[in-house]
């Protein structure tokens, strides 16, 4: 780790590291209810400087009053690329959704961009899942072990029974008990990340969409309509089975070549 420091901008401070040096300097926008901890296997076949940071709500990083929205979030994605001089972007889910509307504001912000498990574009997520995450910030709220079952239902239908995916579920309730995640729980799921998805149509970056079938959190619907409207993107669709668990060496490879082009 070659730095661990606070970025302050209008939603106060944010905390962000860097890992390695050199060029390109690469800046990832982690997901709901995650950390840079759990982002660090997106990186791992990526060469020069990475740069992690928590959102609000998330790590170190504070939670402001009053409603959020997907324009505050890729302020704070922007504070950190420009603090850092990044010229490339890897975001997650909620990361992926703050990367569009970063774009839809600055097309040319970055040479290259991965949008990772993008879980909504220009429509708001089923009421369905908006209350599914609801239900789980008072599960966390309340620290019901029941919770754990919650997390691991919102996981590909391939990989609900398997060991490790209970171990991080366990993982994530205990790093949630006490923080303000909950109320990322409740607010995020409601948000919209762009207006229109047609703005995307002026993004300059050479851009990956990663998406994996079966997963109801992260429909492929949503980086196939990603795909269409980034001029040139390349979309991967992964097997069901979890990105993280039953395709990390491939996520690696993928990755790591098409940020180190």
């Amino acid at each position: 780790m070659t730095g661990a420091r606070s970025r302050t901008d209008a939603s106060g401070p944010i905390r962000w590291q860097t890992f390695g040096a050199g060029e390109p300097v690469t800046v990832f926008a982690h997901g709901l209810g995650s950390s840079i901890h759990q982002t660090r296997p997106f990186a791992s076949g990526v060469r020069g400087q990475r740069v992690f940071f928590h959102f609000r709500a998330h790590g170190g990083s504070p939670a402001p009053p009053g409603p959020w929205s997907y324009a505050d979030l890729a302020e704070e994605l922007r504070s950190v690329a420009d603090g850092t001089a990044a010229t490339r972007a890897l975001g997650v889910s909620m990361g992926a959704g703050a990367l569009c509307r970063l774009l839809t504001e600055d097309p040319t912000r970055f040479e290259r961009v991965v949008l990772a498990l993008p879980a909504a574009l220009d429509r708001p997520h089923p009421v369905g899942e908006v209350e599914r995450y609801h239900a789980l910030a008072r599960l966390v709220e309340q620290g019901d072990r029941a919770a754990v079952a919650a997390l691991v239902a919102l996981q590909p239908a391939g990989v609900r029974a398997r060991s490790d995916v209970i171990d991080w579920a366990l993982e994530q309730i205990s790093d949630w008990r006490g923080s303000a995640v909950p109320l990322a729980l409740r607010q995020v799921p409601g948000m919209v990340p762009v207006p229109d998805r047609r703005q995307l149509a002026a993004v300059t970056a050479t851009t990956l969409v990663i998406a994996q079938r079966g997963d109801p959190a992260h429909p492929v619907s949503v980086a196939e309509e990603i795909a269409q409207v980034i001029p040139g993107s390349r979309l991967e669709i992964l097997d069901d089975g979890g990105v993280l668990w039953a395709h990390r060496a491939k996520l690696r490879s993928l990755v790591g070549e098409f940020l180190g082009g």
